[in-house]
């Protein structure tokens, strides 16, 4: 078993979704997805690291054609125990690196929401990319989520006290990157970064956005909120969430590409 799948199986992905503060990256990821498909006949939807089906479920039941494609097994047996069988859904055991069991450009909107998570290499960025890019549509939708840097150096080392601790494992670069590995499970990048990567793919970025913006500095705040409030709170977020000096800062972020 790998840290991936060690991790997943002890973790309720469920939960960090669900809670005020976790809804506001799924409420965002969802008002994108919408306009990527909108207007278009009976899209076909392809997920890429589906988990344990938050997305994928929730629009399988909305009516859309989805094909869910998940590395742990774990994972995708929840998926599986949402589904009452009247779902238009595919659930499939894969990876992100070889979806060679689909056609090329056979889906509407592809979406990778946990892939780029976990891959430290620019080949295996670059490679899962492709793949996506390959089985979507000529102008079809392409979403990506990353974490990002700022924000785990700002929470994790700072605001947890853990500076020490990156410091003695060399874990932070001189310009204050930090080192990921396998083992520490999340990958971490800079806006930059993921331009970098868009540069190598045929695609047109349409937005950068940021799934949560400030949202995760206030946790305790937030889920304090009542509902009048956290309603507030959702349309600052909506009102900045593509402001490009800000999305840096966030904990995820959603790359919206057009394949040319």
């Amino acid at each position: 078993m790998n840290y991936i799948e060690e991790f997943y199986n002890a973790r309720d992905e469920d939960g960090r979704l669900t809670s005020k503060h976790g809804s506001v990256e799924y409420l965002t990821t969802m008002k994108y997805i919408r306009e990527c498909v909108s207007g278009i006949d009976d899209p076909a939807i392809l997920e890429v690291g589906a988990g344990t089906g938050r997305y994928s479920v929730t629009l399988a039941k909305e009516g859309y054609r989805v094909t869910a494609v998940e590395l742990v097994a774990h994972n995708l047996d929840i998926l599986k125990s949402k589904l009452d069988g009247s779902e238009r859904i595919t659930p499939v055991l894969g990876n992100a690196l070889d979806l060679s069991f689909l056609a090329d450009g056979a889906f509407d909107l592809t979406m990778l929401l946990g892939p780029m998570y976990h891959l430290y290499t620019e080949a295996d960025k670059l490679q899962a990319l492709r793949e996506a890019v390959r089985v979507t549509k000529p102008g079809g939708r392409i979403l990506v989520a990353y974490c990002m840097n700022e924000a785990t150096v700002i929470q994790y080392v700072f605001g947890l006290n853990n500076l020490r601790e990156v410091m003695d494992q060399a874990m932070l670069t001189p310009d204050w990157h930090c080192k990921s590995e396998p083992k520490e499970v999340f990958e971490l990048v800079r806006t930059e970064d993921i331009a970098a990567l868009d540069a190598k793919i045929p695609v047109k970025r349409l937005k950068l956005v940021a799934t949560d913006g400030a949202t995760q500095y206030h946790r305790e705040l937030i889920d304090g909120m009542d509902d009048e409030t956290f309603r507030k709170w959702l349309d600052f977020h909506f009102a900045t969430c593509e402001r490009q000096d800000l999305v840096g800062a966030s904990n995820h972020t959603l790359d919206i590409l057009k394949k040319k």
